[in-house]
């Protein structure tokens, strides 16, 4: 369950973690909820960054749903370099990637299961 959280200020320097499975170079901060993957309920909202030159060798897959916005860098996915300001939503069981991001970026992104 998500918390009711009115504007405040994110501490984009405290709170960064490397998620299960992900190289070092790439880190997660969880700004609010939380996913059960085990019981396949939840949702949450995390920033995650990728470092210059970070980059994963597989595509990835999951049972749950999710939205992810570029905010700043270059995301490369498929041959494909993605700027700012772009969106993608999958659903469930769809896979994606390897990504890479040569100059770093952000993300935000929203997991949930329907």
């Amino acid at each position: 369950m998500k918390k009711h959280l009115e504007f405040f200020t994110l501490a984009l320097e405290d709170g960064w973690e490397v998620p299960e499975g992900y190289p070092e170079t790439i880190e997660q901060n969880i700004i609010n909820g939380s996913l059960d993957e085990e019981n396949k309920k939840g949702t949450r909202t995390r920033l995650l960054r990728f470092k210059p030159g970070a980059f994963t060798t597989e595509p990835f897959e999951h049972d749950f749903w999710e939205e992810v916005f570029l905010f700043s860098g270059t995301l490369i996915v498929g041959g494909i370099t993605y700027e700012p300001h772009t969106y993608a939503c999958r659903p469930a069981h769809v896979p994606h990637g390897p990504f890479k991001s040569e100059d770093g970026c952000l993300l935000l992104e929203i997991h949930y299961y329907e």
